[in-house]
């Protein structure tokens, strides 16, 4: 069907329609059986009795979208139904990532500026240096799959995960697959795998997955790739806000001209400092705040100093790290407080949201 004979049938379609449509549509790829009005009017939204169905029925096996295999049974979707049920699925689909795409951009500039001033302020207050990371995805779990043919090379796999970050991956295929197959894959995978953290995807998973998929198992093993990278934490994604370094020139201890520049170059090149917050967030107390003296910080340059980090969590996996760098005999009453009094207030401004 050319794009205007398509349009000129989608204008024929009312809601009632397009609903009864997509609910024999939704039910012959669950059940491989033709669809009958009985099992269509047990849909709660509908709220239609069977003959009123059986009558959209006739409508739509007479518009070309559904037909009727043998004389006695119910109804299963011709391509064009299958058509018009696709192009719906993928442009409701392509809304709601770029609403969540939105979002996601408007929180993390407010974001940005938030820890970038936490970090200003925590040296302000506290004459130490100072870090605040970004929050990191932890122990995300997957919000739905989108498989879209892009040409006959390629699919786009669009993976949302349960706080809404997306991730594309374009997955190469040898051969073009039909919109039923992509249809029938995205309700495989979406079925499987909706719900589950990367630690859960485990190999029976995968290889039940692959089993059912058949001759497209290459394809689920592109997807599954495409969700480990969005669901897992991404250390490239972490950023690490900085200040006060120079603060540290204040203390004879830590002045001197070796210590102090090894400091300074931990704090503008900042890899080891991703350290610290890995090991901050995988060690962190019930109270979410450590004391690191000397040797037992993690970081070579800090040797001389103490470390007093703490974790704070936005909830739904998001969790990040403050931390504070000063002589081993900081004001730690001081530290401890201020830190409490942040991981309040960023908990406050952020879950509000």
């Amino acid at each position: 069907m050319d794009k205007e004979r398509r349009k000129i049938s989608k204008m024929q379609l009312d809601d009632r329609k397009s609903k009864i449509l997509q609910a024999i549509i939704k039910t012959y790829l669950e059940t491989g059986e033709p669809v009958g009005s009985r099992t269509i009017s047990k849909y709660a939204d509908l709220n239609l009795s069977s003959a009123t169905i059986r009558n959209e029925m006739a409508d739509l096996e007479e518009l070309g979208y559904i037909i009727q295999p043998h004389t006695s049974a119910g109804r299963i979707p011709t391509d064009t139904g299958y058509r018009l049920y696709v192009d719906q699925l993928m442009e409701e689909k392509e809304r709601e990532v770029t609403e969540m795409k939105e979002l996601m951009i408007q929180k993390q500039d407010k974001m940005d500026l938030v820890l970038k001033e936490a970090a200003k302020v925590l040296a302000t207050n506290t004459n130490y240096a100072t870090m605040v990371s970004t929050p990191q995805y932890r122990r995300t779990k997957l919000k739905f799959i989108q498989l879209s043919q892009v040409d006959e090379g390629q699919l786009l796999a669009v993976v949302v995960s349960e706080n809404n970050v997306v991730k594309n991956k374009m997955i190469r295929i040898e051969h073009l697959l039909d919109n039923e197959t992509i249809l029938k894959l995205n309700i495989l995978l979406n079925t499987s795998l909706n719900g589950l953290t990367i630690e859960q995807i485990n190999l029976a998973t995968i290889s039940r997955l692959k089993e059912q998929a058949g001759i497209h198992s290459e394809v689920v093993n592109s997807v599954l790739d495409a969700v480990a990278e969005a669901i897992q934490t991404d250390d490239e994604d972490l950023e690490i806000y900085t200040s006060g370094a120079t603060n540290i020139f204040k203390y004879p201890e830590l002045s001197d001209s070796g210590r102090a520049s090894e400091l300074i170059s931990t704090f503008e090149e900042k890899h080891q400092l991703a350290n610290l917050v890995t090991e901050t967030v995988e060690n962190a107390n019930k109270n979410g705040i450590q004391v690191y003296i000397g040797n037992e910080t993690p970081v070579q340059a800090m040797k001389d100093c103490s470390v007093v980090t703490a974790t704070y969590d936005l909830g739904e996996g998001m969790q990040g790290t403050i931390g504070i760098i000063g002589p081993k005999r900081m004001d730690y009453d001081k530290v401890l407080s201020t830190l409490k009094t942040l991981m309040i207030q960023l908990d406050t401004i952020f879950k509000k949201e």
